[in-house]
């Protein structure tokens, strides 16, 4: 497996895997699948400091991660948020360790002091996961969303990664 930055011919791979999650699960709180359109252009912000990549084994994307600004008042400019998405039949692979670990290697090389996971607060997978690369919970905000007729927390995590 190789971790690169995702480049343009990775958007339908990555508009895939994220698709299952937005109309099978409530991990993300998109309601309407992605186009390919739309894919490319979150991609095209996912650039320079808040990098999105991919996980690839031959031709093939296993899974991607990305970092992106954390709120857009100027005090919160050292602190951004991870995602991370494996496809289905590569979890349990280690796949969203080396992509968590490397987003948050990016997030100390590009300069930030703190990366924060936001994460549906029923997915214990995904909190197992970002524990296990140095995360600790911080919070939990209840019933912050909506999704399939259900209420859903998000549990915040976070990990300090030393001075900017």
């Amino acid at each position: 497996m190789d971790l690169r930055n995702a480049r343009g011919d990775d958007a339908e791979a990555m508009r895939q895997i994220y698709n299952v999650e937005v109309v099978g699960s409530a991990v993300t709180f998109d309601l309407v699948p992605r186009t390919v359109d739309e894919q490319r252009a979150w991609m095209a912000a996912h650039d320079g400091a808040y990098p999105a990549i991919v996980a690839v084994e031959e031709a093939t994307v296993l899974g991607f991660a990305s970092l992106s600004p954390y709120r857009p008042r100027p005090a919160y400019a050292t602190t951004v948020e991870d995602s991370v998405y494996v496809a289905a039949a590569c979890r349990g692979m280690g796949v969203g360790k080396a992509l968590v670990t490397e987003v948050v290697r990016l997030a100390a090389s590009h300069g930030f002091h703190s990366v924060v996971a936001r994460i549906a607060g029923h997915h214990e997978v995904s909190i197992a996961l970002h524990r296990s690369c140095g995360f600790e919970l911080v919070g939990v905000e209840r019933e912050v969303g909506r999704k399939f007729g259900r209420w859903l927390d998000v549990a915040v995590m976070q990990q300090l990664l030393g001075p900017p």
